[in-house]
């Protein structure tokens, strides 16, 4: 078996109405498609392909740590430029919600929580660098932005 793409990642929410605002108006995921039978609130998400991230209600119970097992978050390419990156900051910015702006060398990044304390990260692309020395992908620095 040879895994040829990634096909979709489900986070678990505990308000799936409140993670479907933050999802689809803050950071712009078209909904695709929405589940609610039998107990179980979906909703599906597409960039392109049948979905690409669904997020599904989970119990009301506490929100898990981030030392907890489980997915440590989800990342979404918003274009090649540092201005791209400055505007969704300021969009990010205005919702509320705290960013922690970082350096990876082939892309920058903000890291911020969804609503239910899961980890997204918005970033941009800004080198091929990786292609002559892959572990330039693992760099962890600063961004001033």
């Amino acid at each position: 078996m040879k895994i040829q793409a990634l096909g979709h990642v489900v986070v678990n929410v505990t308000d799936v109405e409140r993670s479907e605002k933050f999802y689809n108006e803050l950071l712009g995921l078209p909904i695709c498609a929405r589940f609610n039978e039998d107990g179980m609130k979906m909703t599906f998400f597409s960039l392109g392909n049948h979905h690409d991230l669904a997020i599904s209600q989970v119990s009301d119970g506490e929100i898990a740590g981030e030392n907890s097992s489980g997915l440590n978050h989800v990342a979404f390419c918003i274009g090649d430029s540092i201005e791209q990156l400055k505007q969704a900051k300021t969009e990010i910015d205005a919702a509320g919600i705290t960013v922690m702006p970082i350096d990876h060398d082939v892309t920058q990044s903000l890291y911020f929580d969804d609503p239910d304390g899961n980890s997204v990260e918005v970033y941009v692309d800004v080198s091929d660098v990786w292609k002559k020395d892959p572990q330039r992908v693992a760099k962890v620095a600063p961004l001033d932005i």
